[in-house]
């Protein structure tokens, strides 16, 4: 097993909490994490029928024959559990005693907000983050893009690690990214959609999915994906929310503060797993994706990506955004910790280049003192500092 970053977070509201609540997309590893680091406690699979019967059955004995506690994976299988665990935790509120999984973020959460409110701690699991796959510690997410002596570059390219992606089997097991991948899109559609919303005809979301690739790294524009996909502004938007809930893509948000009066105010969308968004649109190999006119978009969410897992994995909340006004001037990524901005650019060429640093220019000069870090995050090797600017190389996000 590859050590997950989150492990210390989760220990540490175990120890607090009396329902730890572990939330991400399916195969990313939330099940193989719980189950080592809560050894003791008992496992109760709820996709599996005669668990789940047994459960509804008889919860209250179920929930008596805890022990050390129990660990309910895919919790959101049986909504009513949740009253159960309320009256359990106030009868007796020791920390750890419920460990609960689950791959469909609004279902779970909206039996949590209704009966378990204060007294269950939720963190969120994402696939791994280059920093895990190459066996490195945590970094403090304030640390974002310092300098860190003596790490190797990885054994891989960034065109390798972009295309085969970072759902934890994948490298586990060493398995044919876009076999997995493949089958992965194919399973999400008929398990996970079927389930949370009355998606009638497949293909049309399958249609919608692949469209929503496309569109990758770019403002998010619903009317325009709605008639392409052939469906209402509506369907559009609930299908969005299903891809967010289910971790698939991540809204980023433009930044609210007005440096200049001329902002723009649609959200980017963005995948938050490279491999799978190069199994959408179609990419076959590495050396493809290089040729690629999506390269840069790939790119771009990758690093997204990976700033995203470095906040959620450390058990805390990312505020992400990006800034773009009406004269075409952006910045890929705001990182807002409260009094201090970081500004990210993202450019997927391995040669530094004069306009990497353009946009970055623009906006410290706008933002002043607000923007305390600049990184420009390529898919080099060198790193360097130009004019208060960081030049940081792709496998050190």
């Amino acid at each position: 097993m590859i050590p997950r970053h989150l492990s210390n977070a989760l220990l540490e509201v175990a120890g607090q909490y009396p329902v730890v609540t572990v939330t991400g997309p399916r195969q990313s590893g939330k099940t193989t994490l719980v189950k080592s680091l809560f050894p003791r406690h008992r496992y109760a699979n709820l996709e599996m029928p005669d668990t789940r019967a047994l459960l509804q059955d008889d919860p209250r004995s179920f929930l008596r024959t805890a022990g050390v506690g129990i660990v309910f994976d895919e919790a959101q299988r049986v909504p009513e559990l949740f009253s159960y665990l309320q009256a359990a935790v106030d009868d007796d509120p020791r920390p750890g005693r419920f460990i609960l999984t689950g791959s469909q973020n609004f279902l779970l959460l909206q039996g949590i907000s209704q009966t378990l409110a204060g007294r269950v701690a939720v963190k969120h699991l994402l696939p791994l983050s280059l920093r895990e796959l190459m066996l490195r510690p945590p970094a403090p997410p304030a640390l974002l893009g310092d300098p860190e002596p003596g790490i190797p570059a990885p054994a891989f390219d960034v065109a390798t690690a972009l295309f085969n992606g970072f759902f934890p089997r994948i490298h586990d097991r060493e398995l044919d990214p876009q076999e997995w991948l493949g089958n992965y899109v194919e399973t999400y559609l008929e398990r996970d959609v079927r389930t949370v919303t009355n998606v009638g005809d497949l293909q049309a979301f399958s249609r919608f999915l692949s469209l929503c690739a496309g569109r990758a790294g770019q403002l998010l524009n619903v009317s325009s994906l709605a008639m392409d996909a052939g469906i209402s502004h509506t369907t559009a938007r609930r299908w969005l929310s299903i891809l967010e809930a289910s971790f698939q893509i991540v809204l980023v948000a433009p930044y609210h503060r007005s440096f200049t009066k001329r902002l723009v105010k649609s959200p980017k969308m963005h995948f938050l797993d490279p491999g799978l968004l190069c199994n959408l649109l179609r990419i076959r190999s590495p050396e493809d994706l290089l040729l690629h006119s999506a390269r840069g978009a790939v790119f771009e969410s990758y690093v997204v990506s990976e700033v995203h897992k470095r906040f959620l994995h450390a058990g805390q909340r990312a505020s992400l955004y990006f800034w773009r006004d009406r004269s075409g001037h952006e910045v890929d990524l705001i990182v807002d910790q409260g009094e201090r901005l970081t500004a990210i650019e993202a450019k997927a060429g391995e040669t530094v280049r004069p306009d990497f640093f353009k946009a970055i220019d623009y906006f410290r000069e706008l933002a002043g003192d607000a923007c305390e870090r600049c990184h420009v995050v390529y898919g080099g090797s060198e790193a360097f500092e130009r004019r208060a600017t960081r030049l940081v190389p792709w496998w050190l996000v």
